[in-house]
């Protein structure tokens, strides 16, 4: 075989019974065509490869640099050596500039006098790449569509038909599913549908369904969803990212509904058990996100601390949920679920709130830019977002082998569509085990013994407030009371809603008092004077000027103000050194619950059972539609610096 490739170059070939002379002298050209063209494809090769192995090695670089650095990674015909720094930059680059005007500025490049034939075609290449790599850009962002639209037209109408036909806009497919938010299904029979559910479906059925509800949700979240969520710290005008947070949620959530609609301990701790089989299924299936959330919902407080449920639970069954808790808890920044996700293959599912963190970590970390004057982007950091990012896309890219049935997604979509506070299934948790009375024991006296924990926080004194500060902070309370209050969205407070309102002012006076003009409802502007008034007679004792300070949280915790989950990898939130209510640091300011001093009766801060059960991402509740629009206030912002995301839904 290799004789006969050899022996039909050119150089070998001599036709019989013709002059010689002209073809060795063609055959000779043939040669150095060839060499030239090899030598010419060599140097392209190592143009293409130095150019971009220069600039990573530099690790900064002008947009335009990396705009050249893609152009001259393709050749004439098309061939990407090297798909690293293209792919890298083609994902990240909104981090530095729109997609709309980094496609001009491909255009105006080809457009140049000095731009050759060849160099276009590496242009229009690189377009081509661009829409095959990402299509969704092109469906979903109609400025970006039309520059390259445009473009096509172009090339078209200057006779360049050619490279024209390198750019398909017509074969994108559309996107428009990714950013439809599932539609709420009205809450019919809840209770008896969660029933036939939980009662109809086996652990490792209802693991597939859960698993396959979250994919399909965790594939809608797009470059643009993160990009959002790392710069404003919160989950504003995200409601793709938002509706997956809230899937989650749903899902600790119905388990702890799950488990307290039984009214009998044993009959509990068989729910319990259930769910830790699921959570068993969850794992075999590499689904760590709902696996997190199943064992946030199991570990909550109005879980943990139904004691008389716990003791019908066997030693091995405890043994299991154990292990499943060590592996996702936030030791060692998830030292143990990063070892168990890296070493898996096919189908993975990742916690997605770990990673989401640490894409807020290289932000908060590491600048966009490596000068000040914001012109070299700083490749350290994007190549770190880009290692992120693109594993979640490739997890995109491998869907779960389940067979789901239709109507039993329908069925759980429902169920974990619940409208319930934390505050509500704490209360429910009580009814089905009421906190036992405290023994009174007589100790040993000893002198003067040192006060704990809470006598300290108790007896701490508050701060003299500036009159001017206590205004602010009451018409940023007064908005958050109508915000979460005012449940018609009249701008008034009714009798009814008024006394939903007294519940967390014991000082508030009768309604009456509020009203001044007798109207039958009290605005805004009533209520900020009459809180002003009220501040000054009682010299601040009304309490709602809380003393916060930073905390890092060893266990499941929940904002007062919006019922989320408070997680982060270090200082997550804020809690009151005098009462110890607990709330994201953008939530503090916004916070209508009054400050009142603790004492040593048992109430619901105090600690689970299971104390050494630490979470980062969720369990938590379902907020109020009042606070889905949620206005960022500066602190929001600010939260970002701190390492702390805050879930806002």
């Amino acid at each position: 075989m290799d004789t006969y490739t050899h022996s039909s170059h050119p150089s070998h070939t001599l036709p019989q019974n013709h002059n010689t002379e002209e073809p060795l002298v063609d055959a000779t050209a043939g040669e150095r065509h060839e060499s030239q063209t090899r030598q010419r494809e060599t140097r392209g090769k190592t143009e293409r490869t130095g150019a971009m192995e220069s600039i990573l090695s530099e690790q900064s670089a002008t947009v335009d640099e990396l705009v050249e650095a893609c152009i001259k990674a393709f050749d004439e015909k098309g061939t990407l050596k090297d798909t690293s720094l293209v792919r890298m930059f083609l994902m990240m680059h909104p981090w530095y500039i729109p997609s709309a005007d980094m496609a001009k500025k491909l255009v105006l490049k080809s457009q140049e006098e000095s731009c050759t034939a060849e160099r276009r075609t590496r242009i229009c290449h690189l377009v081509k790449y661009w829409i095959s790599e990402f299509p969704a850009e092109f469906n979903l962002n109609p400025e970006l569509a039309d520059q390259i639209k445009d473009y096509k037209d172009l090339l078209t109408t200057e006779g360049n038909a050619s490279q024209s036909q390198l750019i398909d806009l017509d074969s994108v497919p559309s996107y428009k599913w990714k950013r439809q938010v599932t539609q709420r299904v009205p809450s019919v029979s809840k209770k008896r549908k969660m029933s036939l559910l939980f009662d109809h479906l086996d652990s490792c059925e209802l693991a597939e369904h859960l698993t396959y509800l979250e994919y399909k949700s965790f594939c809608k979240i797009l470059f643009q969803d993160y990009h959002s969520f790392v710069m404003h710290g919160c989950t504003v005008d995200n409601p793709i990212l938002e509706r997956f947070i809230t899937l989650f949620n749903s899902v600790s959530q119905w388990i702890q509904l799950m488990v307290l609609s039984k009214p009998t301990a044993q009959q509990r701790s068989v729910v319990i058990s259930h769910f830790i089989r699921v959570a068993q299924k969850l794992l075999q299936l590499q689904n760590f996100n709902t696996l997190m959330a199943v064992v946030g919902g199991l570990s909550n407080s109005s879980i943990s601390r139904l004691k008389d449920t716990q003791a019908h639970i066997s030693a091995e069954t405890n043994k299991v949920f154990n292990n499943l808790i060590e592996l996702v808890t936030s030791c060692g920044n998830y030292s143990q679920y990063r070892k168990r996700f890296s070493e898996c293959s096919g189908f993975r599912f990742p916690i997605l709130g770990v990673h989401l963190k640490d894409l807020i970590a290289v932000h908060v970390a590491l600048p966009d830019w490596a000068d000040k004057e914001k012109t070299r982007v700083n490749l350290a950091k994007t190549q770190q977002l880009y290692a992120i990012l693109q594993e979640l896309a490739l997890i995109q890219t491998t869907p779960p082998h389940v067979d789901a049935n239709t109507d039993l997604l329908n069925l759980l979509t429902v169920s974990l569509d619940q409208y319930h506070t934390e505050e509500e299934i704490y209360q429910m948790s009580l009814q089905r085990e009421p906190r036992k009375p405290v023994q009174n024991s007589s100790p040993a006296p000893a002198p003067d013994p040192k006060p704990t924990m809470i006598d300290e926080w108790a007896v701490s004194v508050k701060p003299n407030a500036d009159p001017t500060i206590i205004k602010k902070h009451i018409e940023k309370m007064v908005e958050s009371v109508f915000k979460n209050f005012d449940t018609d969205g009249d701008g008034h407070i009714s009798r009814d809603e008024f006394e939903a309102i007294r519940n967390n002012f014991p000082y508030l006076s009768k309604f009456g008092e509020l009203d001044k003009n007798q109207d039958g409802k009290i605005s805004r502007e009533e209520m900020i004077d009459y809180f002003m008034k009220a501040s000054s007679l009682l010299n601040c004792k009304m309490g709602f000027i809380h003393t916060f300070t930073e905390t890092t949280y060893v266990k499941p915790t929940f904002c007062e103000h919006c019922a989320g989950f408070i997680w982060g990898f270090y200082k997550q939130g804020y809690k009151c050194k005098a009462c110890g209510v607990n709330c994201h640091k953008a939530c503090r300011s916004r916070l209508a619950v009054e400050c009142r001093k603790r004492t040593k009766s048992i109430s619901h801060e105090t600690p689970p059972a299971l104390q050494a059960r630490s979470f980062s991402f969720p369990p938590p509740a379902n907020t109020p539609p009042s606070l889905q629009n949620t206005v960022i206030a500066e602190e929001d912002i600010e939260s970002v610096e701190e390492g702390v995301f805050d879930v806002h839904l």
